[in-house]
This record gives structure tokens, C-alpha cells and sequence, in this order.
């Protein structure tokens, strides 16, 4: 009789143990469910790349196990519904069926469900690196069954989903970030600004940043630099002037204001004997950033912003190609280029491409920085002598000016004020 009281209570206490491991066991598999799964691939590689050293560490652990989602998810579940599945049959022998449901039912759900995930939602992380060998030895065990549905699973919803983000999800995400916004950010408001003004730089064109050709100060080409002209240039404090031929809105180059230091007022040297260098010609709803990489190239740091004439462009169409209005411009060389048709938007793009190439074939590759340097200014200076004046095509309309400062602005989205600049303040 003994023997058989002691057999049932190691039996009832064996149980026990196994009712208690499978909780548990159900538990991880529900938290690793939520907590490795939750983390995207983009999440773990940016904190195994610039995260603490901790979550760096973790992060490493973590990566291999998760690379293959799909075939996680389905190992997770798997052992997740086979511990459950088994949960009643231990307890049946316990209890009567419907205490072991009733039972079963509030252990994986308070300690299998609601604890667990609460856990690893918080410290998924910390959590997954530290079973992660441990999910291996389980991804291999379910193999042969997890492997084939998670293949169905790759066919029928695609592999290796990434989660980036869009541009305006990274706006938002950097302004949650910030310091102002309340939630524990690092970033300040200037570096929240910056960072939204070089994402929102595509979307702008060239029409969002320029000064309108009404407000540009340019010079004649034809005026002498005279006492009060150069006052003037001095009091508009710019470092470079636009050089107009007739009229102020055919601009044909610019003037470096440095270069007229060594001029004297009472000689009333004309604007065409200073040095005039090319200005290029682009089209309004050219993209920012295709602006600033041809600034950054050093040949210009100005450019003249022109619109498209909707009723020269149906003219265009309707006339044969040998009635279309000319174009006549002043090469590098200084000689005559041939006569060209209508430029288009398409045109217009290539010439401005064209524009900073053109040094960069003339000058030699094998010298020097300076050398090169110094080659590239002058194929860049228009060479006037008996050559006819460039004239502004008559499908083309210049709406105004665009320069280097305009584009930090636009990246800043802040006004620059240097020295000579008046403006209010707003205190």
C-alpha cells in the first residue's frame, strides 16, 4: 500500500514538473513569437551597426537566427501549439476534463500568453541573443515541418521583405526624434531641420529656390565701371554679378566682384574688357540636388533659371525644322558655334551638363591640382573680341537667378544673412 502511495505521488509530482515545463515552454515560444518577429531586418542592422555595445552584440546574435523569417515563425509557432496542445493531457490526469481545460486554459494565458509577451516586448531583445542558440537546436528539430510551409510562405507572400522607410516616414521619424517633440529624443531643432531640408531636396526644383529676375541686381554689358557703379556694386555686397546684353533678362555671364580690385574708378573701364565668365542656362523644374552636385563642381556657383514659352514650343511644332528661331552663343574658344534649333527642356539639361565637362576636357589630367585649377577658370571665360553678343532664344523666358547660397538655404531651411544684408528683426 505504501508502494503504491509513493508510485502515485512521484507520478503526481512528475506532472507537475512537465505542466509547469510546458508553460514555461509555451511562454518563451510566445514571447520570442512577438519579440524576434517585431524586430525587422533594417532594425537589427542598424543597431548591430551603430546601436550601444550591447545591443550591438545582441543584434549580431540575433541576425542569423531571424535572416530566415519565415522559417522562425513557423518553428516558434509550432512548439508553441505543441506545448499548449499537450497542456490538458498531463492535467486530464490530474483533475476532471473540465477542470483541466478551465486550468490549462488560465495558465497559458496569464503565464503563457499575457506575462511572456509583456516581457519580450520590452527586453525582446536582451532575451532573444540569450536563447538564441537555443532557438537553433529548435529550428532544427521542426525542420522537416517548418521548412516546407515556410517555403509556401515565401512563394505566396515574397522572401526577405525589408521595411524602409519613405521620405516622408523619415521627416516624421527624425521630428519624433527630436529634442522638442517631448519623447526622450537627442536630435536638436537645428539638426531636425537639416535633416528634413536634405530629404524634402529632391522634391524641389529649381522655381522653389531662385530670386526672381525682377529683384536680381545684373549690370549692362555695354556700362562703364565708373565711380557710382562701383558704389553700387559695393553696397549690393555680392560676389557675383549677373552681365546682361540689351536687356536685363538676357543674362550672358557674370562678373567675379574680386576681380575689381585692381580697377580704377576714373578710368571708366568698360564691363566687356573685365573678365566675364559663362553663366549656364537651366530649366526651372530642374531637381535641386542635380543643381548642387553641378555647383559643387567648382565651374559655377550661378546660374541663369529659364522657363520654357509654351507658344514658341507650338510654333516649333507646326514650322519645319529650317524656319526655327536661332540660337546664337559664344563658345568657350571664343569662335562662332554653328546655328542650333530650338532647346528644349531635354536640350537645356545636356547643355548645362555639358557646361562643367567642358573644362575638364580641355585641361590636362596628368598635372596638378592647381594647374587644373587654373586651366578650368579659363575655359570658362567667355572670349568676346569681334564676336556677335549671345542673345536669349525666343522660346525661352528667364524667371530669375539661382546661386549656391539659395541651395544651403533651401538645406537649411533658413534665410543667410552675411554682412551687408538688411533685413528686420522680428523682435
Amino acid at each position: 500500500m505504501a508502494v503504491e502511495y509513493e508510485c502515485c505521488s512521484s507520478n503526481f509530482f512528475i506532472h507537475i514538473l512537465i505542466i509547469v515545463l510546458l508553460v514555461v515552454f509555451a511562454g518563451l515560444m510566445s514571447g520570442l513569437t512577438l519579440g524576434l518577429m517585431s524586430m525587422s531586418l533594417v532594425d537589427l542592422e542598424v543597431l548591430a551597426k551603430s546601436g550601444t555595445p550591447i545591443d550591438r552584440k545582441h543584434a549580431a546574435k540575433i541576425l542569423p537566427v531571424v535572416k530566415n523569417q519565415h522559417l522562425l515563425l513557423c518553428t516558434l509557432l509550432i512548439c508553441n501549439a505543441a506545448s499548449m496542445e499537450a497542456l490538458p493531457i498531463f492535467l486530464d490526469s490530474l483533475v476532471t476534463a473540465w477542470g483541466a481545460i478551465l486550468i490549462s486554459v488560465t495558465l497559458i494565458l496569464l503565464f503563457g500568453e499575457i506575462i511572456p509577451q509583456s516581457v519580450c516586448s520590452r527586453y525582446g531583445l536582451a532575451i532573444g541573443a540569450a536563447v538564441a542558440p537555443f532557438v537553433r537546436v529548435l529550428v532544427w528539430i521542426c525542420y522537416p515541418v517548418a521548412f516546407p510551409i515556410s517555403k509556401l510562405l515565401d512563394f505566396l507572400l515574397g522572401h526577405g521583405h525589408v521595411a524602409l522607410f519613405r521620405r516622408a516616414e523619415l521627416k516624421t521619424l527624425v521630428d519624433m526624434h527630436g529634442n522638442e517633440a517631448g519623447k526622450g529624443g537627442e536630435l536638436t531643432h537645428d539638426e531636425t531641420t537639416i535633416i528634413a531640408g536634405a530629404l524634402g531636396l529632391t522634391e524641389k526644383t529649381a522655381s522653389d529656390a531662385m530670386t526672381p529676375i525682377s529683384d536680381t541686381f545684373a549690370i549692362d554689358i555695354n556700362a562703364k565701371l565708373d565711380r557710382d557703379l562701383m558704389n553700387t556694386i559695393l553696397e549690393k555686397g555680392h560676389s557675383r554679378v549677373p552681365v546682361y546684353y540689351e536687356q536685363p533678362t538676357n543674362i550672358i555671364g557674370l562678373i567675379l566682384v574680386k576681380n575689381l580690385l585692381a580697377i580704377h574708378p576714373e578710368d571708366e573701364v568698360p564691363v566687356k574688357s573685365v573678365t566675364i565668365r559663362r553663366i549656364p542656362r537651366l530649366p526651372e523644374t530642374m531637381p535641386l540636388y542635380d543643381i548642387l552636385n553641378e555647383f559643387q563642381k567648382g565651374h559655377s556657383h550661378m546660374a541663369v533659371v529659364v522657363r520654357q514659352c509654351n507658344k514658341a514650343v507650338e510654333e516649333s511644332s507646326s514650322d519645319p525644322p529650317e524656319n526655327h528661331a536661332k540660337d546664337v552663343r559664344i563658345n568657350i574658344d571664343g569662335e562662332k558655334p554653328p546655328q542650333e534649333k530650338i532647346i528644349k527642356n531635354k536640350r537645356l539639361l545636356q547643355q548645362w551638363k555639358s557646361f562643367s565637362n567642358s573644362a575638364n576636357n580641355s585641361s590636362n589630367r596628368s598635372g596638378s591640382r592647381s594647374k587644373k585649377w587654373a586651366k578650368d577658370m579659363y575655359s570658362d571665360i567667355l572670349q568676346i573680341d569681334d564676336s556677335p553678343l549671345p542673345k536669349l532664344p525666343e522660346e525661352e523666358e528667364v524667371v530669375g537667378i539661382i546661386t549656391m547660397e539659395d541651395l544651403i538655404e533651401e538645406l537649411l531651411q533658413e534665410e543667410i544673412y552675411d554682412e551687408t544684408d538688411h533685413h528686420l528683426d522680428d523682435s
